[in-house]
């Protein structure tokens, strides 16, 4: 399987995102847990990789993990996220990357609820949301069929 990945250079991203956004997405951060834009965000919509654009989670699938940041049960769209091993920081744990932008989104543990047993620990620099009353807006129209 070949992944086709869709990565603007360097010098675009640094203007585009901000710093914090850089260092998570391009040199593998991690943000602070607690004070970061998702992690307390109930609201219902998407969340799309900062980078590329392409829907990653659904606000369906969000819950409270404990950990201060955005957890999910599951990827909106597998073909979105790549799974990589992880051997940084002496733990071994499973990457979650961006498929079309190669950016680092945060990690899989399989600490999860039900039904899935899987929590996607992501980074909110990695991540827009779009809240579903604007997904026609945006461009996301196809998923408004999830909050009805």
């Amino acid at each position: 399987m070949t992944v086709h990945h869709d990565k603007p250079d360097a010098e675009d991203l640094k203007q585009r995102l901000s710093p914090e956004q850089y260092h998570v997405t391009q040199e593998n951060g991690t943000e602070m847990a607690f004070r970061n834009a998702y992690w307390d965000n109930h609201a219902e919509g998407i969340y799309v990789d900062i980078v590329s654009g392409k829907p990653l989670f659904s606000s369906r699938d969000k819950f409270d993990s404990g950990t201060g940041w955005p957890s999910f049960t599951r990827a909106l769209d597998q073909e979105n996220v790549t799974l990589h091993q992880d051997r940084s920081h002496f733990m071994l744990r499973t990457e979650v990357r961006s498929a079309h932008s190669d950016s680092h989104l945060g990690h899989l543990f399989d600490d999860g609820p039900a039904p899935t047993g899987q929590r996607y620990c992501m980074n909110s620099a990695s991540l827009r949301f779009i809240p579903k009353e604007d997904l026609e807006k945006e461009g996301y129209g196809e998923y408004r069929r999830l909050f009805e």
